[in-house]
């Protein structure tokens, strides 16, 4: 994300030559491999923007002011979700390839049987349009009103956001389970977990939080956010850091608890991703996820440092993406994927991505100038 004129011929260059691959993939790989990668560019963006719009609902929640100078960015990431939900509703195509619970023969499984209604085509459809329409809600209201402020500078937004807040927030977890549970979990319906839909919520907060992160220091080399200071940078990495932990402990105490119980439906998730090369995976997860951006951020003077920060928040984007495909390719196997299907994909989307960014970031004021708080967030020091 740092500035470059040519970026954008070279983004376009890279979509086209990943949607070549893309349009291959169907006919040379298989419907199986096409759609999981479909399904994992989609889980993806919808996170990234997710979680970015949880950032701007959590500031209004409680009332945060430090926030407010950089409260444009997340505002533009979450839209993200644009784009996101037409290939959320694409994606919907790989339900009867990918999705067990949703074949005819589910309502003959043991296990199957009570679930077959819930996971069936038609509701699952239905969940996911009302998830979309949900998110789009918080969107119009969050997002657009912000926007609008900048012009208006009414202060009677700041009301309605912090009235609506605590409703996005159940908003957000209905959604954030949903996409845990259908999209994710759904493809292997035998298996549960109590706590998956926090697990998903953890990696999309950080997600959000590391993209916030690098748009912020994009712009402050642009000198497009003056008035941003280190005090302002150390709170995002001290969220960046309590959150990887928190992400860890959620990810682990998952684990540990299904080894304890030793049960056959629990434990057979994990037994595919610690055997052969997923093993290797499994750790590399670990240690990308936790051990160094724990380590790079365990100082208070790392927290500051914009050099620290912009590779601990590209480490913690591509943790993400390894995490999202640990969780969805392994039911394509025994042993990882990954050549010309996958990396077409994310030539296609990557490329994507930071074009719908770069567009978003030239929308509004670099600050939401209409906040009758922004002055206070300015003077914010630690």
């Amino acid at each position: 994300m740092s500035p470059n004129k040519n970026a954008s011929p070279l983004l376009w260059g890279a979509m086209a030559l990943g949607a070549l691959g893309v349009a291959g993939t169907y006919a040379a790989a298989g419907p199986e491999r096409f759609w999981a990668n479909w399904i994992l560019w989609f889980v993806l963006m919808f996170t990234l923007g997710l979680g970015s719009l949880f950032i701007v609902a959590l500031e209004h929640l409680v009332s945060a002011r430090w926030s407010v100078p950089v409260r444009r960015i997340p505002e533009r990431l979450a839209t993200l979700l644009l784009p996101a939900i037409p290939v959320g509703l694409i994606a919907l195509g790989a339900i009867p390839v990918l999705y067990p619970g949703a074949r005819p023969e589910a309502a003959h499984h043991p296990l199957l049987a009570g679930k077959a209604f819930w996971l069936s085509l038609p509701f699952f459809s239905v969940r996911t349009l009302i998830a979309f329409g949900l998110v789009l809600l918080g969107l119009v209201v969050l997002v657009k009103g912000s926007l609008s402020q900048d012009s208006t500078k009414d202060p009677a937004f700041n009301l309605r956001a912090r009235k609506f807040a605590p409703a996005f927030m159940a908003i957000f977890a209905v959604v954030i389970t949903l996409i845990a549970f259908d999209w994710i979990s759904g493809l292997t319906p035998e298996w549960y977990s109590d706590i998956f839909g926090v697990y998903v919520f953890a990696g999309a907060f950080l997600s959000g939080l590391a993209a916030t992160a690098l748009c912020v220091l994009h712009l402050q080399d642009q000198n497009r956010l003056e008035g941003v200071k280190g005090d302002h940078l150390y709170n995002l990495g001290a969220f960046l850091f309590g959150f990887t932990v928190f992400w860890s402990y959620i990810g682990f105490a998952q684990y540990m608890l299904m080894w304890y119980a030793n049960l056959p439906d629990e434990v057979i998730y994990y037994k595919v991703r610690l055997a052969g090369a997923w093993r290797a995976i499994t750790i590399s997860l670990a240690c990308l996820h936790f051990i160094l951006p724990f380590f790079a951020l365990v100082t208070r003077d790392s927290k500051k440092d914009p050099r620290r920060m912009r590779r601990v928040a590209y480490l913690m984007l591509g943790a993400h993406v390894l995490d999202m495909y640990w969780l969805i390719f392994p039911t394509l196997g025994a042993k990882p994927l990954f050549s010309w299907p996958e990396i077409s994909f994310a030539l296609f989307f990557i490329g994507g991505i930071l074009l719908w960014i770069r567009g978003a970031m030239q929308k509004g004021e670099d600050m939401p100038v209409g906040d009758p708080f922004l002055r206070e967030g300015l003077e914010f020091r630690l």
